[in-house]
């Protein structure tokens, strides 16, 4: 019979070389994981003179046929007593589209909208192939004179940018990007100047599509194929009562634009290629 002694020896050994090679497996870098943080920080402009918040439209021209699509998901602060009522402020048609036709997107998503869709809300902030930005909470306007919506204050506009960044955590969206779209897309100096110091980029775009109430999908789709060059960003929704065509308009494009060459990308990745700056 084998001693004890050496039974026991042969044993640690056996288990220090068992426990070398599963280090050396656990070593190598897990598959990122749908809602994983991003292991850089988004790519951001510079501040504008005087530290005002800048503005970015469109990628670069000459670095490949890339277009970003990006949905406003709206829903003013106001607006609770018609979800409650029926009226559907959400697009899970256009998002199953979206999935179907593997797009990447940008959702500018107002804090009132992820408080009535929370579910919804997490599930895009989680799906790797979004990404998800501040719309605003009250989609109230930055200015005046802007498409009949209500206005927030002046010194009320930064503390609307925030509650809407709690609004979107609180609903489960794990990293919401630094970028803010200004309801309406109205904006000035002063709105400007109201945001310095947040760290966001104001996201605006170069093609309208012309979704918004609109009801001939034909359209509207001709309206982005005819404005969509290399670099653009497309403003589109996704709430199916303002928008309803937007689906048809998705579904007819996308095949058009990659037959044209053009290759979906999300705006962080615009933004990230317009060089120095960030």
């Amino acid at each position: 019979m084998i001693p004890l002694a050496r039974r026991l020896t042969a044993l640690c050994l056996l288990g220090a070389a068992l426990t070398a090679c599963g280090t050396a497996r656990q070593e190598r870098p897990a598959s990122p994981t749908p809602g994983s943080p991003s292991p850089t920080r988004p790519p951001v402009l510079a501040p504008g003179p005087g530290g005002l918040t800048p503005v970015f439209k469109h990628g670069p021209r000459a670095r490949g046929k890339t277009v970003a699509f990006t949905f406003d998901a709206d829903m003013t602060a106001d607006q609770g007593p018609r979800a409650a009522s029926g009226e559907r402020f959400d697009n899970p048609g256009l998002i199953r589209a979206l999935r179907e036709l593997k797009v990447p997107a940008t959702v500018f998503m107002t804090g009132r909208w992820a408080e009535q869709y929370p579910a919804e809300a997490r599930d895009l902030g989680r799906d790797p192939r979004f990404e998800v930005a501040n719309h605003s909470f009250s989609h109230y306007a930055f200015t005046a004179d802007c498409y009949g919506l209500p206005t927030v204050d002046t010194d009320r506009m930064r503390a609307d940018v925030e509650r809407a960044y709690a609004s979107l955590r609180a609903a489960g969206v794990p990293h919401p990007m630094p970028y803010f779209r200004f309801p309406g897309g109205c904006y000035d100096q002063r709105a400007l100047r109201a945001l310095s110091g947040l760290g966001v980029t104001a996201v605006q775009w170069d093609v309208v599509s012309g979704d918004a109430f609109a009801t001939d999908a034909d359209a509207v789709a001709r309206q982005v194929l005819d404005g969509v060059r290399p670099g653009s960003v497309v403003v589109l929704h996704c709430t199916r009562s303002a928008a309803p065509t937007t689906e048809r308009v998705v579904r007819r494009v996308v095949p058009e634009l990659r037959a044209r060459g053009y290759r979906f990308v999300k705006v962080s990745e615009l933004i990230g290629a317009a060089g120095p700056g960030r």
